[in-house]
């Protein structure tokens, strides 16, 4: 019956791909991450700290880098924190890799963990510590030099590379301690397990559920001790893009369950996850059915396919833009997220893949899937307590001096939590033209995940209403609190409102500077709707208007424009 449905699925797939102008689905929550590497610099850092001014430097590439992503409404930074046996941040386990200073074992005098932390939830986006679980390097590198010197018994070597052994149990052991290390220290979002597999290159024969044990030992060890410290930090891996075969489609010898030993289905179904990133570099029928695999087993929790953006370079397989275009489509109408390998290519704008994703996907920003029953686990008690639902803000306001340029929208939170609490709240802003707000609409969404208690809004923005909600971190959203917060009407001298009757509107003062000889009223949208000699007794006819929301414009006698201020018509 299963994959009866999906043929049918598949069926109504291509049929929406004959459609000239397929309609794009809006989501409200949705995972927008990338895969931010730090090994060898890939993604960042582009530049070595060793001093004062190039700590900054390396910094700005990461401020730069997290507000071109903003910009695309990308909500989820996946960084590579633990690379070969060494780490990006000072780390009682393992060393410090040289990608930050340029040398190994060196620190690059600031925390840059704490540092990408801080400025990922500046902009409201997660983040989650991506740690490289098995692969340690090369043989003679430094970081699995030092890990031989403590714990040779858990090294093996293939050829040159080196791994952790997954048979041995002190693996598990060993890799949880470094997740809980970092969930402890850290302010983290999510911690990210990457190549929690048997390598490809494994010379021994390998049993294959005793492998699946051997894997899913480890995953059950990290998620123990991580939720043990912090019950909200989400669990996820990147399992191998394809599960297993299908009835239909084969895997082609490469897939999780039977090829490296991944559970990752099972993982979810057991609560040991609460995200999959699913790598999916692959295409048509290599893509398309085995996206509908995941999605049809994620169990009720959050799955998130990644996508091979690099294929789309000359130098890899010169894929068509159109490729990402159509996956992208396809697994937004399945619900599922989307996350990019990696963050270069897509900065980089290969073939304007970043374009795509910012000028027709992500077009609104969204929020992150709550965490299914708040990491509840099946087999994993926590000792920390479940709190209630978040409340709705209260005592939300607007205001603006007339001088300025912009308004601030300010709220209470409902709950003081202390300063080390990690189950702080956070809080969206929806706005709208019409009241109430809606926000069931994502379209309303226009701030998410901020940390303060306010939001500057510009003087000019179309929106006449607002609402605000609190969420917490596990994803629950509280009810909203509006402003206006009693009919829907604004004040008139919030967000710079000229006196209107419905028939006649105030103009400001004409100062004999100004020199003033039209004004023009447009809509929100700026178009022009009419134009009309300045009265120097400061009343305008209108009338004739519909009821409605509009800018006013003068223009003096050098042809200068500036904008006068706004104004509702209702009758």
């Amino acid at each position: 019956m299963k994959h009866t449905f999906l043929s049918i699925k598949r069926i109504v797939f291509s049929l929406l791909l004959c459609l000239a102008t397929p309609l794009l689905a809006i989501n409200k929550h949705e995972v927008r991450a990338v895969w931010l590497t730090t090994i060898g610099g890939l993604d960042w850092p582009h530049s070595y700290a060793q001093t004062a001014h190039s700590i900054e430097k390396q910094k700005n590439e990461l401020r730069s880098i997290l507000d071109r992503l903003q910009s695309a409404n990308i909500n989820t930074i996946l960084l590579q924190t633990r690379v070969r046996a060494t780490t990006i941040y000072p780390s009682d386990i393992e060393p410090w890799d040289g990608a930050m200073s340029g040398l190994p074992g060196q620190s690059p005098g600031y925390d840059p963990l704490a540092f990408a932390i801080d400025e990922c939830h500046r902009r409201g986006m997660e983040l989650h510590a991506w740690i490289v679980c098995i692969p340690i390097g090369k043989w003679n590198g430094y970081g699995c030099r030092q890990l031989r010197k403590r714990h040779p018994q858990i090294v093996r070597r293939i050829g040159e590379e080196a791994f952790l052994d997954p048979e041995n149990t002190a693996t598990a052991s060993y890799v949880s301690s470094i997740c809980e290390e970092v969930t402890r220290r850290y302010d983290i979002d999510g911690i990210h397990l990457d190549y929690i597999r048997y390598p490809e290159t494994w010379k021994a024969r390998i049993d294959i559920h005793k492998g699946r044990r051997n894997i899913t030992r480890i995953v059950e060890q990290v998620a123990e001790r991580t939720r043990r410290c912090k019950p909200w930090v989400k669990i996820s891996c990147s399992p191998i893009g394809k599960h297993d075969d299908l009835s239909r489609y084969s895997s082609n010898g490469w897939n999780a369950r039977t090829k490296v030993c991944q559970e990752a289905q099972d993982w979810l179904r057991r609560g040991l996850m609460d995200q999959l990133y699913p790598m999916m570099y692959f295409k048509d029928n290599h893509f398309f059915p085995f996206a509908i695999d995941w999605q049809e087993n994620s169990h009720g929790r959050t799955v998130v396919p990644g996508l091979g953006i690099y294929f789309l370079s000359p130098r890899e397989k010169d894929w068509s833009i159109d490729v990402i275009r159509r996956e992208l489509h396809y697994i937004r109408s399945l619900g599922l997220g989307q996350a990019f390998f990696r963050c270069k290519f897509l900065l980089d704008n290969i073939k304007g893949v970043f374009d795509v994703v910012k000028d027709e996907i992500n077009t609104y920003p969204a929020l992150i899937p709550p965490t299914l029953s708040e990491n509840a686990m099946q087999s994993i008690p926590t000792t920390a307590d479940i709190s209630p639902s978040p409340q709705a803000p209260t005592d939300i306001s607007l205001t603006a001096r007339a001088s300025s340029q912009s308004a601030t929208l300010s709220w209470s939170s409902a709950k003081a939590f202390p300063q080390s609490d990690g189950l702080y709240h956070l809080f969206n802003v929806y706005a709208s033209d019409t009241y109430p707000v809606d926000t069931s609409d994502p379209r309303c969404l226009i701030a998410t995940r901020l940390q303060a208690t306010s939001v500057t809004l510009p003087r000019q923005s179309r929106y006449r209403y607002y609402a605000v909600t609190s969420t917490d971190r596990y994803g629950r959203e509280s009810a909203p609190a509006f402003f206006p917060v009693n009919d829907g009407r604004p004040s008139a001298d919030i967000l710079g409102m000229l006196p209107c009757n419905g028939t006649t509107l105030t103009l400001p003062p004409n100062h004999g500077s100004a020199n003033l000889e039209y004004i023009a009223i447009e809509s929100v949208a700026g178009n022009l709707i009419t134009t009309s000699a300045y009265d120097e007794t400061g009343k305008t006819d209108v009338s004739r208007l519909d009821e409605g929301f509009y800018v006013v414009r003068s223009l003096n006698r050098r042809g200068q424009s500036h904008r006068l201020g706004f104004f509702i018509i209702r009758r």
